[in-house]
């Protein structure tokens, strides 16, 4: 009962985060220490799933999707998102500094958790970790784009398929990606309103992303498990400018229902932000929120350390049984 009221609280905390544009709740997993368990569990829905139940029924079925631990994560998920929405809401709008300070220690101390060197590293490691920074720089240009693909179902489909792949990779928030999109109003809109037309939809696109995308990671950390941290490394480094709490939009697009695409920003010190905005810079409580952040990640790290080796060797031990 324990671990199931803890794995919900994980659950909760992943919901919040991809709740806030420039944060990701495979960030959240990662720090609590269920990341690969995460990863491997997704995979176990699909094929083989079936096959487990023909071969033991619902008992070794349960056991195959390690629904133990992806229930009380998913419920977590989903309520903190139908109740974090509201207030996320009124939090970017009133006070987006202090937001954005305190997920920016929240992932700047996440990277450094991830950064750290296991005894497998090698100087080649240095080309993940910069083609994750490359990566993450260049993806939310790329995004609105896919407004272009003309049919609203197949943007909300593509959407989801997109949105829930960055839920997937720390640093990369699926929340931003989809206001790259022109879809973060209206999907947010859609779950507080529970428009189930569009919540069908976008789910749909989830559960494509989620199955092909998990896989690939799955398979990536099987067989190149140093080089794939390095690359969410790069990935959660180059998150931090979207975080960063005293910043000017420079340029945008329009989508197409109207809604204001951000392209690109200035980053400015809190002076020159209170300067060019008119808006106070909030400097002692963003600093203190940025503390805060960072401490809570430390602190979570180093009490789930013995626990994310132990959920790898179960997720080892789970990829030798299903060879």
């Amino acid at each position: 009962m324990k671990r199931h009221l803890g794995i919900f609280l994980r659950g909760a905390g992943m919901g919040a985060a991809d709740a806030v544009p420039g944060v990701s709740g495979g960030t959240i997993a990662f720090v609590t220490g269920i990341y690969e368990e995460l990863i491997h569990s997704i995979k176990q829905f699909g094929p083989s799933a079936f096959v487990a139940w023909r071969r033991g029924g619902l008992a070794l079925l349960v056991v195959h999707l390690n629904l133990a631990f992806v229930l009380p994560l998913l419920a977590g998920i989903a309520i903190s998102l139908f109740s974090v929405a509201h207030l996320v809401v009124w939090l970017m709008d009133d006070f987006p500094q202090l937001l954005n300070g305190f997920f920016f220690g929240l992932v700047a101390a996440s990277a450094v958790v991830v950064s750290r060197h296991p005894a497998d590293w090698k100087w080649w490691h240095l080309l993940p970790l910069a083609a994750g920074l490359l990566l993450a720089h260049g993806l939310p240009s790329l995004m609105p784009l896919v407004t272009q693909l003309g049919n609203p179902d197949l943007v909300l489909v593509v959407g989801g398929a997109i949105a829930i792949s960055a839920l997937l990779l720390p640093g990369v928030s699926g929340s931003f990606l989809l206001l790259t999109m022109g879809l973060y109003g209206t999907v947010m809109q859609g779950i507080r309103g529970f428009d189930l037309g569009l919540i069908g939809l976008f789910g749909a696109g989830c559960l494509i992303g989620l199955f092909g995308f998990s896989r690939l990671l799955s398979w990536l950390l099987r067989h190149h498990h140093t080089a794939t941290l390095q690359l969410l490394v790069g990935f959660i480094i180059g998150s931090l400018p979207v975080l960063w709490p005293w910043r000017e939009l420079v340029r945008y697009q329009l989508g197409s229902e109207g809604q204001m695409i951000p392209l690109d920003y200035r980053y400015l010190t809190p002076a020159d932000f209170a300067e060019l905005t008119g808006d106070p810079a909030r400097l002692p409580a963003v600093v203190a929120l940025m503390l805060a952040g960072a401490a809570l990640v430390l602190l979570i790290s180093r009490a789930n350390r013995p626990a994310t080796s132990g959920s790898r060797q179960g997720a080892d031990k789970e990829e030798g049984s299903d060879a």
